[in-house]
């Protein structure tokens, strides 16, 4: 039987979700504490893979299993046995179903603090100049003119193709922080950290909109700006079909 697991997770002090030879991740620390508890070898897959040091108020991971007695205990189990840093939201038995490939929307936040806040320092990112938010919603709606962005894709990535279907995409001043809010179908690896930093030079006026055209038409990610730090991003939202019950 196939399973899907609501995952969240403070990134801080993991080397992103997926599993790497010599660090340690949240998908490594899910699988170990799932095998210990169903005394059985567990692998899950995630809808997507965060970074080092981002953050997920929602992630969703699947598991196969022959079968679950209660689904609500072993919620309360997992989170008795995981470490403070991530919790388990829900498990849920569904049909045939893929967290990653099953996914039609993926939505993250990135929030940038504007005055100095000691309880968001490892949560936001500080910066001590309101930039032009006009200026940079504007050019977070170009992003949706657009399909290819190689632009902003790490250089080094083994993707098939550099196109995503951007939904929405904007800047919101909430309060002493600045968010900006981004939603696709997928998102290149680095992606959004790469959108935040060039859309912030918009912003201070060091990119001009033309330019910005021109950076998403050369492919090139030397051109864009350089990747916002990861501390401030969160994926906040995994959407799929009404066909899969969550």
């Amino acid at each position: 039987m196939r399973y899907f697991v609501e995952v969240a997770y403070n990134g801080k002090n993991y080397h992103g979700w997926q599993i790497q030879p010599d660090a340690i991740s949240v998908q490594e620390v899910l699988e170990r504490a799932l095998s210990t508890l169903l005394r059985t070898e567990i692998k899950v897959t995630g809808a997507g893979r965060t970074d080092t040091g981002v953050h997920a108020r929602q992630l969703f991971a699947h598991f196969d299993h022959m079968g679950i007695d209660n689904e609500r205990e072993l919620v309360f189990r997992l989170n008795s046995f995981l470490p403070k840093d991530i919790a388990i939201k829900k498990i849920a038995k569904v049909k045939e179903a893929h967290a990653r490939f099953d996914a039609i929307e993926r939505e993250y936040e990135y929030i940038i603090s504007l005055s100095k806040d000691p309880f968001q320092q490892d949560y936001a990112y500080l910066i001590h100049q309101l930039p032009d938010v006009d200026k940079m919603n504007k050019a977070a709606q170009v992003l949706l003119e657009y399909k290819d962005f190689q632009c902003f894709s790490r250089s080094k990535t083994d993707v098939k193709t550099y196109y995503c279907d951007i939904k929405k995409a904007f800047w919101e001043v909430k309060g002493d922080q600045l968010i900006f809010t981004i939603s696709a179908d997928r998102f290149l690896r680095n992606m959004v950290r790469a959108i935040v930093g060039t859309l912030l030079e918009i912003g201070f006026g060091k990119i001009s909109l033309d330019q910005f055209h021109d950076i998403i038409k050369s492919k090139d990610r030397g051109k864009a700006g350089a990747s916002a730090p990861a501390h401030g991003l969160y994926l906040t939202r995994v959407l799929y079909p009404n066909t899969i019950e969550l």
